[in-house]
């Protein structure tokens, strides 16, 4: 080949190398060009969802675009995860997810999981309460009465909890389990708010919830406090009232908030957003917003994700087999 023809074709090849750098580079650095979709795989109102969005704000001003928080519940989350994991990988659609991303796998209901994500980070970590009626014919001032109480009458305690699957369901599961307890179980559709309304209409006598879904009603006397489903007491003013496992129960649950993405999305793409999240989830004022609201704000990194997750998937397993729901061994 002539050495004029081989000067050119490298060179011609060096320009197109260069522009093509040039160019993703130029695509990169001006992320975000354009408004971000959010989202939010639970119920408006649910606890994640309560977080969720004063986070997003956060993260908006961060990254000086708007993010619009679209509600996709249904099918223990598997709805709106199945939307993100499909989006294209491109930054401009973002999502939460909880546990329920390995309860729905466990049981058949959706073929993903937390390893089929970009992990984006976690912002809180959530725990379960358990309410009592103040509307229901049977009334229980302690969680110790409702104990007693269930232990003397099997089954003739109504315990409201999340759909089958979701996050505070497996609160509920491990409740009963831990307390050895026979609780007639009305699963409603949804999360935490929906349960709360429940026990609050004296439809059931006892609901496993969240707080910051409760808050309302716990405030307007329409439910009570009986106990926190966690390693530690709740935030005050129900800091007074003992822990299930502080009464000598084997009984803790906790749900991991996460910001995700689809997968394979541009790894430079991905680290602006999880330092905006970073930076949003660190915030003094979200930080205080969450602790009232019964949420830990502990802060995760995107590569430590899938450790704790996959701490959380062990418990859920063992939870799942016992109530002859699991069908994903792996």
């Amino acid at each position: 080949m002539p050495k004029k023809l081989i000067y050119s074709v490298v060179k011609s090849i060096s320009v197109l190398a260069a522009m093509t750098v040039a160019s993703v580079g130029f695509t990169q650095d001006k992320y975000p060009s354009k408004p971000i979709t959010f989202i939010m795989a639970v119920e408006a109102g649910a606890d994640g969802d309560v977080l969720g969005r004063p986070l997003m704000d956060r993260v908006a001003r961060i990254l000086g675009q708007p993010i619009t928080v679209i509600n996709k519940p249904g099918a223990g989350s598997s709805i709106g995860y199945r939307e993100i994991h499909q989006a294209k990988p491109d930054g401009y659609t973002l999502g939460w997810a909880s546990a329920t991303i390995i309860t729905n796998k466990l049981q058949g209901v959706s073929p993903i999981d937390y390893n089929n994500f970009t992990h984006l980070g976690a912002f809180a970590t959530f725990f379960p309460i358990l309410i009592g009626s103040n509307k229901s014919n049977l009334k229980f001032n302690t969680i110790q009465e409702a104990i007693a109480y269930s232990k003397a009458n099997p089954g003739k305690v109504n315990l409201a909890t999340a759909g089958v699957g979701q996050s505070w369901w497996v609160g509920a599961q491990t409740f009963l389990t831990g307390t050895n307890l026979s609780m007639a179980s009305i699963p409603v559709t949804g999360a935490g708010a929906n349960v709360a309304l429940l026990v609050a209409g004296g439809h059931a006598e006892v609901g496993v919830a969240g707080l910051a879904s409760s808050k309302a009603l716990l405030d307007g006397g329409q439910v009570r406090f009986l106990a926190a489903l966690s390693e530690n007491r709740a935030p005050p003013p129900y800091d007074k009232l003992p822990t299930v496992k502080e009464l000598g129960y084997p009984v803790s649950w906790e749900s991991t908030n996460l910001i995700i993405g689809p997968p394979s999305m541009p790894k430079d793409i991905a680290a602006k957003i999880a330092l905006a999240v970073e930076q949003a989830a660190k915030e003094p004022e979200f930080i205080k917003f969450a602790q009232e609201r019964d949420a830990r704000p502990d802060y995760i990194a995107p590569e430590k994700i899938i450790p704790t997750m996959e701490k959380r998937r062990e418990v859920v397993k063992e939870i799942m087999a016992k109530a002859g729901l699991l069908k994903e061994s792996n």
